[in-house]
Order: structure tokens, then sequence, then C-alpha cells
């Protein structure tokens, strides 16, 4: 089959729905589709209140970057084979004709939704799921677009079929995890007592909770490690003693995970969560918050432990759980680990290709 996706942009750094969409690429491509990633450098359905305005004007300034730079995915590995296209705008005339087409964000089932016939069936994956990535009310409009939908959680999954009220059409697939990348190289009872955790600009990573669990995880235990990673440049608010990593990247990205003994998730929401997903495989422990879609792997007192978003103090709580009883956090890091191996970018497009060519045999 022919497959495009649409992405809403490009990225120059890791973004987690970007990978998702580049994993599904590799493994199409791998078993003899023809797959063509669209990148648009403009959208006419940008969302231009105060919450977003600064972002928004972020991007644009990276996208006339794009202009004069051919871009170049760096931070994810992609097969040779998988079709880099980059257009000035999704519409129609830009993309080639296809017997598929994925929207992968809500900006850009605004415009498949107007595609003719001729680009294909017409598909969304759903990966967006609250304020924070545009206007609610266009969000949620997007779901009931005449396109078959494929949310990564069954989080999304309800969120999506309360508002369209109705299964049809709709199904659910988990994100993977590339265990053969993202794997356990140490052993999970002999590691230094430190704790990792992202850092984003993103509100609903909700990493000043973050922060603040640390802090008050450090006063307890002086002789606690911290490394925190980013794309950015150190933020100001980060104490001196918190190690910092910018631009680092995916091996060793692996080897914080796996010389660290707790990853912390602090998400106020979430429709998958891969950073604490990778951490798990690689032998993590994982404090996070009840976040949404992490609930796909993250079983509170089974294989994480989970407190409520914007509660700090409770995210320490279970941090310091896990620092003063070794056995629970052997026992959950073995688990989490365990239940992470279900979780693979092969099992997940097993069952994207069977929506698929049920779909378009109907």
């Amino acid at each position: 089959m022919k497959i495009t996706f649409v992405l809403p942009g490009y990225s120059w750094k890791p973004v987690g729905g970007f990978r998702v969409v580049y994993e599904y690429a590799n493994q199409l491509v791998d078993r003899g589709h023809e797959v063509t990633v669209v990148h648009p450098r403009f959208l006419k359905n940008i969302d231009l209140s105060p919450l977003n305005f600064y972002y928004w004007l972020r991007s644009k300034v990276g996208r006339l970057r794009n202009i004069f730079i051919t871009p170049n995915v760096k931070w994810q590995p992609m097969n040779g084979r998988v079709r880099m296209l980059y257009v000035p705008e999704p519409i129609a005339q830009y993309i080639p004709d296809s017997g598929v087409i994925f929207a992968t964000a809500w900006q850009t089932s605004e415009y498949i939704a107007e595609y003719p016939i001729n680009k294909g069936e017409k598909f969304y994956l759903v990966q967006d799921f609250g304020h924070w990535f545009g206007p609610q009310e266009r969000l949620e409009a997007s779901w009931k677009f005449p396109l078959k939908k494929v949310t990564i959680s069954h989080w999304l999954y309800e969120k999506v079929i309360s508002v369209t009220e109705t299964m049809e059409g709709t199904i659910n697939i988990p994100n993977g995890i590339d265990l053969n990348r993202f794997r356990k190289m140490t052993e999970i009872n002999n590691r230094p007592k430190r704790v990792a955790m992202m850092y984003s600009t993103s509100k609903y990573k909700g990493v000043e909770d973050g922060i603040q669990a640390v802090k008050v995880c450090k006063a307890k235990y002086p002789d606690l490690q911290s490394t925190v990673f980013g794309t950015g440049f150190r933020p100001h608010q980060l104490p001196s003693w918190i190690e910092y990593k910018h631009n680092i990247s995916e091996l060793e990205l692996v080897n914080i995970y796996n010389h660290s003994t707790i990853f912390i998730c602090s998400s106020l929401a979430e429709g998958f969560a891969l950073p604490p997903a990778e951490a798990m495989a690689c032998g993590c422990a994982v404090a996070s918050t009840d976040c949404g879609g992490n609930r796909e792997y993250a079983e509170n007192g089974v294989t994480a432990l989970l407190s409520p978003p914007n509660a700090p103090e409770m995210l320490a709580r279970n941090v310091i759980r896990l620092l003063e009883d070794d056995d629970l956090r052997i026992k959950l890091a073995r688990a989490g680990y365990e239940r992470i191996q279900q979780f693979t970018w092969e099992h997940s497009t097993n069952l994207l290709e069977q929506f698929i060519t049920e779909t378009i045999k109907q």
C-alpha cells in the first residue's frame, strides 16, 4: 500500500508524537509498503491564544530555518526508504496520491478532512488530548470528522468515544518501545542512589512539581544524586546540585536510564508518555503522577508508584518510599521491566496494519 502520514510541522529536536509516526513509518516500509511522511512549513489553523502565542512564535522562527536548510532527523533512526517530504502547507496539491492517509494532530485532521478521495482512505492517529495543544472545542470537533481513528492509550480512547458517542471506527493501539535500543544494561539491584527526570517547557509536563519533589527528597537524603535531561539550555530554576544534560544522544539517554535508580514523571496529563516507558525498559523504578495515558503500563503498587497530578509532596513521598525500601524498588523495577516487554513497535504495527486492511475492505 501507499501510506502517507501528515505531521503538523517539523522538529529538529525529539518530540514524542513525531517519534511515534517515524517508528510506524520505519515498521511499515520494512513490510513492503511505500511510506511518505509529510512535514508542512506552515499551518493556517494555528492557535494564537495568549497561552500558545509564545510557542507559536518560537516555532515560526524555527520554520524560517527549515526554508533555508534541508532538515535532517538526527534524533530518530530512520529507514532510508521512508520518503521525507517537506511542503509549504498541507493542502491537497502538495500531498501525494495514496491508498491510506493519516492525520497525526488536530491541525492536520482539519486539512485531511477536506482532501479528495485520491489522497487515500482517511485515518487519524489521535495523540492530542487537551487545551495545551489548542482550543478544546476544535480538538474535540476533530474527533468527530469522518476519519477512522487510532488512539494511543485506553485513557485517550475513552475521551474520544465520550465525545463521538460511538466506538465505531475507533480503535486503541498503544505505542511501542524499541527494546533493542532502550534496554537494561546494568543490574537493577546494583545502582547508585540517583533519580532521573526529563525537563520540558510544556506546561502539561508539570516539571516544576517534579523539581519540587526532588528538592524534598534531597533535603531528607543529602547524598541523593539527580540527573535532568532536556533539549534546551540549563533551566535557571534548577538547583546547582542537579546535573543537567543538554541535547543528548539516544545512547547517552539510555546510559542515564541505566545508571538511575528511579525515574520521575510529574506530568499533568499524557496521551501515553514515552520517557517513563523507556526508563522501565532500562530497569528504572518509576514514580509518576497518574496522568492518564501511562496507565497502559504503570499500575500503582505493581509496576510503579502513582500519585495525583499537581501534588509534588505526594510524588516526593513515593520517591522516598523507593529510596527507603530497596526490596520494593527492585520488585517494582523488575515488574515494570517485564510489563514493558509487551509494548513493541512490531506488535503495534501488526494491529495498525490489520485495522487499515479491514477498513479498506469494507
